[in-house]
């Protein structure tokens, strides 16, 4: 068994873990009858609803993507673009902090003949403008939704301005990289520099030279960015509307239930306000704490724990769970499909960055 089946298997083992213990601190202190009847009332079309605003919300990032390749002149079907999207998507619910799902994305792009530096910038802009979506939304709560960030629990406070602050510091160091790729490079390779002094970090298969190698990307990606401007604005846009996908989803569910009090607005920014918190956390899928913001925001807003926890099930289980399934299926049929031998890709004269 090689490095990387071990990893993934311990990934996936580390995840059914804490999918259990995370079960077990959600139902621990609930009527489980109650909640199987409040399920069973809900309508089959809010579930397909449901499913319908998840796959919209990974197609989403695959026009982004495609879009950005289409700006360098590498023409990619939609479905090869949806098909990266849903490996990423499932490699990072699996990983910590999600960490896997690039790397994976990159590699299945190769093997279709993009080349490795252009599927880095390409993905790496997503991640910023999809990082830049949940910074923005957290801070236009925090100055202009006070009343709505006191009302909630000061677990919730805590969490939310935390989820920010590292928000926050993702979007500036990668924008750095980008931005001020000369000032980033020195300040990387004098920080590498002083761990070897301190005998932190050893020097081994040219680590300081492929360092300097890959900081050459972020040059790339700066010129890319001035020279395609409306690009990144046009997909920034596209993926505030990716974002919106997702996070409606709760209010789906909050109707299905035949309630009505609380605004879709409303809605929408409260499970923004999860999200934002567990993004950075290194926890796959911020499974756990996700679900653990979810009971102490929405408990009041569905009538009880008993209510919110079947709300939880359904939401948790579309932007989740479901979404694991799905993108598992698909990444199967990719590695068993995808061979490197795409003629689109070979009769097409591919752009770079």
């Amino acid at each position: 068994m090689n490095s990387k089946v071990r990893k993934n298997l311990f990934n996936v083992l580390f995840l059914i873990a804490l999918l259990v213990v995370t079960m077990w601190a959600v139902f621990k202190d609930q009527d489980l009858s109650i909640i199987l009847d409040t399920l069973a009332g809900v309508a089959p079309v809010y579930l397909v609803i449901g499913f319908i605003l998840v796959i919209l919300y990974v197609c989403s990032e695959s026009v982004i993507i495609k879009y950005l390749l289409h700006t360098v002149q590498i023409r990619v079907p939609l479905l090869n673009c949806i098909r990266y999207s849903f490996v990423g998507f499932f490699y990072s619910c699996i990983t910590p902090s999600a960490t896997g799902g690039q790397p994976m994305q990159i590699y299945y792009m190769k093997k279709q003949n993009i080349d490795i530096p252009t599927a880095t910038i390409i993905l790496m802009l997503v991640t910023i403008e999809y990082k830049f979506v949940l910074v923005f939304i957290g801070l236009a709560v925090v100055f202009f939704g006070q009343g709505l960030v006191q009302s909630l629990n000061l677990e919730v406070q805590f969490f939310l301005y935390l989820g920010i602050a590292l928000n926050v510091f993702c979007v500036s160091f990668m924008s750095l990289l980008v931005f001020l790729p000369n000032t980033a490079k020195f300040l990387i390779m004098k920080g590498f520099s002083l761990l070897k002094k301190l005998h932190l970090m050893k020097e081994k298969n040219n680590r300081t030279q492929r360092l300097s190698n890959s900081m050459e990307l972020y040059k790339e990606a700066s010129v890319f960015l001035k020279n395609n401007k409306a690009a990144i604005l046009n997909t920034t846009i596209i993926s505030f509307i990716q974002r919106f996908f997702l996070f409606f989803i709760t209010y789906v569910v909050y109707r299905s239930f035949g309630l009505h009090a609380e605004n879709a607005f409303t809605i929408t920014i409260l499970q923004s306000i999860i999200s934002i918190s567990v993004d950075m956390l290194p926890l796959p899928g911020g499974m756990g704490i996700s679900e653990r913001l979810y009971l102490l925001i929405f408990s009041p807003i569905f009538g009880g724990a008993a209510a919110a926890t079947a709300s939880l099930l359904m939401s948790r289980g579309f932007s989740y769970y479901i979404l694991i399934i799905v993108s598992g299926i698909i990444s199967f049929i990719t590695h068993l499909t995808v061979r490197g031998d795409n003629p689109i890709q070979k009769e097409e004269k591919r752009g770079k960055l």
